[in-house]
């Protein structure tokens, strides 16, 4: 959280990042800081992106406003574990009149906002790639929102799990099958500019 030390990514130049001008509001800032255990040198990527920031931002207030609308209601759901639920915001105690029977009083959790706001913009990346360039390792970073929307189509689109098979000889074809189908489906998926859900293309073509 430290806002000192930062640098702009497409020139290396020092900046401060609480100072920003308009054209810096669309760029990338990072500092690289070691960061070694016991076991393993590594070395912790610090990015800041105010564009990211600003949508952070946007999506909390509306969360707040949902919350806002909960303590209004009276109507304050059960906290999930999901981050993105409103009603994270939202905090009870308990309130008694001169020995009677505790009320139950929900108030928005200000505290709980500040907190979360402190980390707009700012992203992480530990790595042992010591001599690696930043804007490689963040490059390859940025990407694996790729390679785990493939998994998640391999095993969930394609159920390519769970495989009811025991012979080596016949694993390794079905993971080929599956690997062949991705392949010629993203494929598709470029061809077409990524109009179309996964679910939408895949309907098609089990209709043809």
């Amino acid at each position: 959280l430290n806002t000192k030390g930062f640098k702009r990514l497409s020139d290396d130049s020092p900046v401060d990042i609480t100072q920003l001008s308009e054209d810096d509001k669309q760029g990338l800032f990072y500092k690289d800081e070691p960061y070694t255990t016991k076991k393993l040198h590594q070395r912790l990527i610090i990015t800041y992106s105010p564009k990211y920031a600003a949508y952070e931002k946007a999506v909390r207030a509306e969360q707040i406003a949902r919350a806002e609308k909960m303590v209004a209601n009276g109507a304050v759901k059960r906290q999930r574990k999901n981050p993105n639920d409103p009603a994270r915001f939202v905090n009870k105690v308990a309130v008694t009149n001169e020995g009677e029977k505790a009320k139950i009083h929900y108030y928005l959790d200000t505290d709980k906002i500040a907190e979360e706001e402190m980390y707009d913009g700012l992203y992480a990346v530990c790595t042992d790639l010591l001599d690696d360039n930043v804007a490689d390792i963040l490059k390859v970073s940025e990407g694996r929102w790729q390679i785990e929307d493939c998994f998640r189509t391999m095993k969930t689109d394609f159920e390519a799990r769970p495989v009811y098979l025991n012979r080596e000889d016949r694993i390794k074809p079905h993971f080929l099958t599956c690997f062949l189908a991705l392949l010629h489906f993203r494929l598709l998926n470029r061809s077409l500019k990524g109009t179309y859900t996964t679910e939408q293309l895949l309907h098609t073509c089990l209709l043809y």
